[in-house]
């Protein structure tokens, strides 16, 4: 749960006065790995040792999803996972910048000078040394030095985190999913990767063979390997924590093709249509199969959870 005194802003919006003055982190901060993780620590250790608000910033819809909406999906986070994740990093908020036609036109001068200066009120603003802004990405970490300097914006930038030898990076992350390696992913997340959604009602295939799955629809999120995954479910109404396997793909087996994440949880019997979950996706057991008859389903479902029931035993 987000603790009852952090806030989320549009910067469309009049701040409250209490946000003013604030030290800004600013980024896309999909994901919200180890290296957004820095930026974020440092602004708020920044606005600590200031007594100033904290504020995490981060743009919706992202800005390759404005300009090119067809591109397959690839977001690690929703704002609402953000929201949390920034909630537990410390922030008293989150700025949401909705990108749109006029945030795409605006020289990156007068989004330092018009949004954060005069609309948001920030002292100072975090970035990583390769964020860009503005029309034509024509803001830069100088650009905010510059003309933050001539209206009262303090501007810092912080560098990359190097982890084996690489950047960390949102676009590693999508390559681990991509490929199944769950545990790069949660080493430069530090966390499982993991989907939020609601349950719908499906076809009930799993339940008429024994095992009743949780339909959730994919949405704008990255498609990782699809196949079956060891994975632990969170309902976010401040229920238990499951565990359980999921199958992620078009389940081959039945028609239609349907993109779905389908965890079947252990030992559980409630009743969680309706419900909003998240799924956390531990390790990965194998790709998606085709097979012949129900029974060869079965078979397999059973080796699967026997799998990752060992595989979470051993985790915890």
């Amino acid at each position: 749960m987000i603790r009852a005194n952090f806030t989320r802003q549009s910067h469309r919006d009049p701040l409250p006065e209490a946000l003013r003055g604030a030290i800004i982190a600013l980024g896309n901060f999909d994901g919200f790995h180890l290296g957004h993780q820095r930026v974020a620590a440092e602004a708020i250790g920044w606005a600590r040792e200031e007594g100033r608000p904290a504020i995490i910033a981060t743009f919706d819809p992202h800005p390759v999803r404005y300009f090119a909406p067809n591109v397959p999906p690839f977001s690690l986070t929703t704002l609402d996972q953000r929201a949390q994740l920034f909630a537990d990093a410390g922030a008293d908020a989150m700025l949401v910048f909705g990108f749109d036609d006029d945030l795409a036109a605006m020289p990156a001068e007068a989004f330092v000078h018009d949004l954060l200066a005069a609309r948001i009120g920030a002292a100072g603003v975090v970035t990583g040394e390769d964020f860009t802004f503005g029309k034509g990405r024509s803001g830069n970490v100088a650009v905010l030095h510059e003309v933050g300097a001539a209206c009262g914006v303090t501007a810092r930038a912080v560098g990359p985190v190097i982890e084996a030898g690489l950047a960390v990076s949102s676009s590693r992350i999508r390559d681990a999913l991509k490929a199944g390696d769950c545990a790069a992913a949660r080493r430069l997340l530090t966390r499982p990767f993991a989907m939020r959604g609601t349950v719908q009602h499906g076809d009930k295939r799993g339940r008429e063979i024994g095992y009743p799955t949780a339909n959730i629809r994919l949405g704008a999120y990255l498609r990782p390997r699809f196949g079956i995954y060891a994975v632990t479910g969170r309902l976010l109404d401040g229920g238990e924590l499951l565990q359980g396997a999921a199958n992620i793909g078009i389940r081959p087996t039945f028609d239609p093709p349907i993109e779905l994440l389908e965890p079947y949880f252990f030992d559980f019997s409630g009743d969680l249509y309706g419900q909003e979950i998240e799924v956390a996706f531990h390790h990965f057991l194998r790709p998606e199969a085709k097979f012949a008859s129900l029974d060869g389903l079965k078979a397999q479902m059973a080796e699967d959870c026997e799998e990752a029931r060992n595989l979470l035993s051993a985790r915890a």
